[in-house]
């Protein structure tokens, strides 16, 4: 473990749970974790090839508790995704439209979206979430303007906003450094940035997946920019199309290297910032070039949110993304190391465009509900898991 962020609780591990780690033959793997100590590439490895999924979740929900006990949080907020034009040409998506005049392509007015967060004057939310393509033909003020509009709108609500795929493409675009976009963003009102656009870190199935966006060395500068002007932020890995499982191991250690760096300067200057939560992203198949690859098992998503707890030993919380999951799988994934389902989210569109059959969204009361019905205990959060409310 690091020294800048530890596990604050004292769970045990059944002897049921031995027993099977025992007969997978992770003896030592499980003694490596119950020491405290970081597990290995190699580790990891082991873990995601191992097919007992069941004694693998058991020893991520013994660090899970660690963490954090039998408390999950989730937040109420929703999501603006302004616009799906999009000069990227991933081949898994299917939220994008290349031009303007593409079928179900659109671009929201400023005055539209803002109707969004305006639609909610009355309701409690905490965090606006924004993503949006590659759009060749908008200024950079369409951007500063919106945040200004969001939070001339409800000041009191937490933006986080722009992934680092679209960080670097403003930079380019408009011929900014990294740190001078998230300036003019910051001054606009961003608050913090989420973990998109990370996809999976190996070259190989990069070049394939996304060859056309920010590298994986340009997606670590943002973020480690990101930190160093203090902002927290998130990071994701979409597993389950054509990577490998090494590669899904190798992209944790990358992260949790980048983590160790942001959190020792952290230590020294309080006011950097470091990752804050992990989410791993199920491919969903529909709508994109790769509706021929089959989608992840359920098996297969639980075993790699055990293997991301247990490999990101530097990071607070794990989250299950209940609208990439559905809900049955992310009450489960509360076994499994996640910590965090999201929120309310509202009017989500890349994954539902992929072929999601999620709701649009949950209520809290549901959430809650989604929760305790997981033997878990509900815990409402801001962005920084902060307590909002008493749930």
């Amino acid at each position: 473990m690091t020294a800048a962020l530890k596990p604050t609780h004292s769970p045990r591990l059944s002897p049921l749970a031995h027993m099977g780690l025992k007969r997978a033959g992770l003896t030592q793997i499980t003694e490596k974790v119950l020491a405290g100590e970081r597990l290995s590439l190699q580790d990891g490895l082991r873990l995601i090839e191992e097919p007992d999924v069941a004694s693998v979740g058991a020893l991520a929900n013994y660090v899970r508790e660690a963490w954090h006990g039998d408390l999950a949080y989730f937040n109420r907020n929703v999501h603006i995704n302004a616009t799906n034009v999009c000069e990227a040409s991933c081949i898994f998506c299917s939220f994008a439209r290349l031009t303007e005049d593409s079928p179900l392509s659109y671009t929201m007015t400023l005055k539209e979206a803002v109707g969004r967060i305006e639609a909610l004057r009355d309701a409690f939310i905490t965090e606006v979430h924004i993503v949006n393509g590659l759009h060749p033909g908008l200024p950079f003020s369409y951007y500063t303007d919106l945040l200004r509009a969001i939070k001339q709108e409800r000041p009191d609500l937490h933006i986080k906003g722009f992934t680092a795929v679209e960080v670097h493409y403003y930079a380019e675009k408009y011929e900014m450094s990294y740190a001078q976009v998230l300036q003019e963003f910051r001054d606009a009102g961003l608050d913090s940035l989420p973990g998109g656009g990370a996809e999976i870190f190996a070259e190989r199935a990069r070049k394939k997946l996304c060859p056309d966006k920010v590298t994986t060395d340009g997606w670590l500068k943002v973020h480690r920019t990101a930190h160093s002007l203090g902002f927290k932020t998130n990071a994701t890995m979409l597993f389950g199309s054509i990577e490998k499982l090494q590669e899904r191991v190798e992209h944790l250690v990358t992260l949790r290297e980048l983590q160790d760096e942001s959190l020792e300067k952290r230590a020294v200057d309080p006011n950097a910032g470091c990752f804050q939560t992990f989410i791993p992203l199920r491919f969903h198949n529909e709508n994109n070039r790769l509706e021929r690859i089959t989608e992840p098992t359920a098996a297969d998503t639980l075993r790699t949110i055990a293997v991301s707890r247990l490999m990101l030993d530097n990071f607070s919380h794990v989250k299950s993304y209940w609208v990439m999951l559905g809900m049955s799988l992310a009450q489960l994934s509360l076994s499994y190391g996640a910590s965090d389902i999201d929120g309310t989210v509202r009017e989500e569109r890349i994954y539902h465009m992929a072929g999601a059959r999620t709701p649009q969204e949950l209520t809290r009361t549901e959430l809650v509900q989604m929760i305790r019905n997981a033997g878990r205990i509900p815990v409402e959060r801001d962005t920084h898991y902060l307590v909002a409310a008493e749930a």
